[in-house]
């Protein structure tokens, strides 16, 4: 496979959706890339107020910001929660 109609950070966002309780090494698995690359992802999906991370004991718990506007010209009228719905 040498495309996909989502970005990484897209892939993120979507599984984070789907389970807010997902381990950095679980992420890494489910989109195919690596954990280093993942930790990056949700620092920037984190600094952009994307996600909301929140620490219980040792884990992390993510909340997707729904209200968030997607990022390209082209799709800047819909929100991170109206890509969610569509992929669900």
């Amino acid at each position: 496979m040498s495309w996909t109609f989502l970005s990484n950070h897209g892939h993120v966002i979507v599984q984070l959706a789907r389970n807010p309780e997902l381990k950095i090494s679980e992420l890494a698995d489910l989109v195919g890339i690596t954990e280093r690359r993942v930790a990056a992802i949700l620092r920037e999906l984190q600094e952009a107020g994307y996600i909301l991370v929140a620490k219980e004991g040792r884990r992390n718990y993510y909340q997707v910001n729904l209200d968030g506007r997607l990022r390209h010209d082209a799709e800047s009228a819909k929100s991170v929660g109206d890509l969610i719905a569509v992929l669900r």
